[in-house]
């Protein structure tokens, strides 16, 4: 087949992007729910299980199978970026009455027989009061915020989020964690899916590779969800906040 160069100037172009803007992107139902404090900040997977060095799927590099440099950029990510980020972001909630809402892979058995199909071939299992279902203590809940128990990938298929987040009238969602291109991005399309208003916080989630990240990002946006960094996300909430 002939290469029709005509379409060359099309490759980097979104035909789609002005129609999702307007009616997902910049609604300003977005506005107003950050105004009403219908928001929630959603943390996904900050645990044991897969955030921390020498524990769960960590515990060794055969286990991972992430090669070693891999490795030292997410953690770094994580120690540098995504935490500290994502104490913020908990901060600033707190600190006007918003939600954050803790989510994490825990199995509801020891064994996890009732894990996904593919949680069990992957191997991922975090027994209830385990050090691997542990939230890492820097990022963990405080008072009597909700955690999230799922054994998914995508917190909406297997737990009863959705109805938590309606019976809260919360219909904005604010998401961090790990990882970009897996737990969150389907975390990101699902609550798009469920009709609400999405905003991930680029700098507030990681995965293995700068490249994975960057791409997931790049892939969402303006689709299933805003992007944002920390400081814009806390300075909109602060600003509507103070002035509403």
């Amino acid at each position: 087949m002939a290469h029709d160069k005509n379409n060359d100037r099309f490759v980097n172009v979104d035909p789609l992007q002005p129609a999702y803007r307007e009616s997902i992107i910049e609604t300003p139902e977005r506005q107003q729910a950050i105004r009403e404090g219908n928001i929630a900040l959603l943390c996904v997977d900050l645990q044991y299980l897969d955030a921390a060095p020498g524990f769960g799927v960590f515990a060794e590099d055969a286990i991972s199978g992430v090669p070693a440099e891999s490795q030292h950029y997410y953690f770094r990510m994580l120690e540098e970026s995504v935490l500290p980020n994502v104490r913020r972001l908990q901060d600033t909630f707190r600190s006007h009455g918003l939600e954050v809402i803790h989510i994490r892979i825990q199995s509801l058995t020891g064994d996890g027989r009732d894990r996904s199909t593919a949680h069990k071939r992957l191997g991922l299992h975090a027994a209830p009061g385990s050090k691997e279902a542990e939230i890492l203590p820097r990022v963990a809940p405080q008072g009597d915020e909700m955690i999230i128990n799922k054994t998914s990938s995508g917190v909406f298929a297997s737990t009863n989020l959705y109805y938590v987040l309606k019976n809260l009238q919360i219909d904005t969602v604010f998401l961090t964690g790990v990882y970009t291109d897996e737990c969150v991005s389907t975390a990101a399309r699902d609550a798009s899916d469920y009709g609400f208003l999405v905003t991930l916080i680029s700098d507030g989630c990681a995965t293995v590779t700068r490249e994975r990240h960057e791409f997931t990002l790049a892939t969402l946006k303006d689709r299933y969800t805003r992007i944002l960094t920390s400081e814009q996300a806390i300075e909109e909430i602060n600003r509507i906040t103070v002035n509403s």
